[in-house]
């Protein structure tokens, strides 16, 4: 069977991942479409709308036949390390190819961008490190750095988001040695930070959430398929101004030294992040405090998921020692997905997890960990039952 991997987290599932998720099977000829999908915290450090098993319904209901959870170890991380964990479980499910939305949406120009920076990655490094030393985030650096070499019009444009996710997709694929081959689509009409809907039927992850925490649900009725717009009917939805009483808390009384440990601290940070807390009566006035040209949001709202989740650095380290996925933690499947796991059962390098009690694992400690922080903001009884589902709950058969 011939199998096309998606990488998503459907925070929440729109009309735009259902052409993405529609053209990807089209476009590679594909029988099969495994998801791998963050789980109850996500690339950019924001706890998802709605949880991972929501989540899993909306995917299913859109057409995979096989949804995995992305551990929370490569889900919070850069976009380098969100790839390669994401590349790795494919591959270890024989994916034939994978299919990624982007704003360049031609996928040579991803190879030949590979090549180029492969080639003059000595001097690419170098620039890096130079924009950083001078105060740019990361991320800018990279840009700035990329910039700075020569080289033709047929290269992406490493400024976009999804271009700079999608070169990292290839680039893992590449540098993992699989066989996978990389295809990608146009995103169609929403840009990924859109905030405002910008086509009748389109929108962004973004501007949905922001319309539904402003309490205007009607226009998504439009831009979201139906099965989503009842699951948020029916569900209540998260953000971050929900947690940070519990951030607060554990910021509060945590002492500097034990904040210096959490992952992605960084020169001090924990000091500024000390003295800001206690003058912040919101997630959002917290951030405004903290945010530099060389700290971005995103980068402050992971760290804000660690210091919240309480991950630290040598928990990161123990959990990531190959640099890739060491299990697969099945979280629904298709008729048709419990069928190719069956051909393909025998041959996987690394464990199937269906139930989490008969597995340990670093990285799996702290999925538990993250699901239990995610469940916290519930009231009794539903916060027992969610953390106990966490354990017991089996991959939801569609």
């Amino acid at each position: 069977m011939n199998a096309v991997g998606i990488v998503v987290e459907y925070n929440p599932f729109h009309n735009g991942h259902q052409y993405h998720l529609e053209r990807s099977k089209e476009v590679t000829n594909a029988d099969i479409v495994i998801a791998v999908m963050s789980g109850n915290f996500l690339q950019r450090g924001e706890p998802a709308l709605v949880s991972k098993w929501e989540r899993t319904k909306m995917a299913l209901h859109g057409g995979c036949d096989l949804v995995i959870e992305l551990p929370y170890v490569f889900a919070t991380q850069k976009a380098e390390n969100f790839a390669n964990g994401a590349v790795s479980i494919l591959h270890a499910l024989k994916c034939n190819s994978l299919c990624f939305g982007s704003e360049h949406g031609e996928i040579n120009s991803f190879q030949q961008t590979y090549e180029f920076l492969k080639k003059h990655e000595e001097q690419y490094n170098y620039y890096i490190k130079k924009f950083m030393k001078e105060g740019y985030s990361y991320p800018r650096a990279l840009t700035l750095s990329f910039q700075q070499l020569e080289k033709d019009s047929e290269l992406l444009d490493l400024s976009q988001p999804n271009n700079i996710l999608g070169y990292h997709y290839v680039k893992a694929i590449n540098e993992q040695k699989t066989n996978i081959a990389p295809f990608t689509v146009k995103r169609a009409a929403a840009g990924y930070h859109d905030t405002s809907f910008s086509s009748s039927n389109i929108a962004s992850a973004t501007s949905i959430r922001k319309a539904l925490f402003h309490h205007n649900e009607n226009p998504i009725i439009n831009v979201v398929p139906s099965f989503t717009y009842a699951s948020l009917q029916n569900t209540s939805t998260q953000q971050w101004e929900h947690y940070f009483s519990l951030l607060k808390y554990a910021i509060m009384t945590m002492s500097t030294e034990e904040l210096a440990k959490i992952y992605e601290m960084e020169e001090g940070l924990e000091n500024r992040i000390s003295a800001a807390i206690v003058e912040s009566e919101s997630f959002q006035q917290l951030m405004e405090k903290l945010k530099t040209k060389r700290y971005t949001w995103t980068r402050l709202q992971r760290l804000c998921t660690h210091i919240l989740t309480k991950v630290k650095k040598e928990e990161i380290k123990k959990a990531t020692l190959t640099g890739k996925a060491e299990y697969i933690r099945l979280l629904g499947m298709s008729e048709n997905g419990r069928r190719y796991l069956k051909n393909i059962k025998k041959d996987l390098p690394i464990p199937l997890i269906a139930k989490v009690s008969a597995f340990s694992h670093p990285g799996l400690t702290i999925d538990i960990k993250a699901a239990h922080t995610y469940n916290q903001i519930f009231p009794e009884p539903l916060r027992s039952s969610l953390l106990k589902a966490e354990f017991s709950t089996p991959p939801i058969m569609y």
